[in-house]
């Protein structure tokens, strides 16, 4: 079967290059869908037969083309040509800067020093609420303690810790 889909290949390749460069507007990638397209339909038969070989060339390769245009025209969203290197070294990293990361480490630490300040149970209580995510019932069943209680510690944690940032911004 591969002898017959090399011959009708063989009878319609410049049939092929001259319609998907129709679509493409490039000779080489034209050429290269044709490549491809005789590498699937070769797949395509290695399952099963095909009844229109031509057809499903055809088909084929007009498929290949647009999907080419439509990765060109998402790449060309994305994607800028003949950019200055010095430019593409300025673009913004999802790291924050070094000076960033200190300042925020600067941060945590004097947070964990407001939390260390606390009522033990209050601690536990924004931790619980705050790091693990724990609605207040399960915070309660777990202390043994009623959720206005949970309520009120929380409501005592934040204000500290709000009071603490605010103190420490000020300096």
């Amino acid at each position: 079967m591969s002898g017959v889909l090399i011959s009708i290949f063989s009878d319609t390749r410049q049939s092929l290059i001259w319609n998907v460069m129709r679509i493409v507007r490039d000779r080489q990638i034209a050429e290269d869908l044709a490549q491809e397209t005789y590498i699937r339909a070769s797949k395509a038969m290695e399952h099963g037969s095909i009844s229109h070989v031509e057809a499903f060339l055809h088909q084929t390769a007009r498929n290949l083309a647009i999907d080419h245009l439509r990765r060109m025209a998402t790449r060309s969203r994305v994607e800028a040509e003949n950019i200055d290197p010095s430019v593409v070294l300025q673009v913004c990293q999802d790291v924050p800067s070094t000076e960033d990361a200190l300042i925020e480490r600067q941060r945590l630490a004097h947070l964990s020093r407001a939390l260390a300040g606390l009522p033990a149970r209050t601690q536990t209580v924004m931790l619980l609420s705050r790091v693990e995510n724990w609605p207040n019932s399960r915070i309660a069943d777990y202390l043994g303690i009623s959720e206005r209680t949970v309520f009120n510690d929380l409501k005592l944690a934040m204000g500290h810790c709000r009071d603490a940032l605010v103190r420490y911004e000020r300096t």
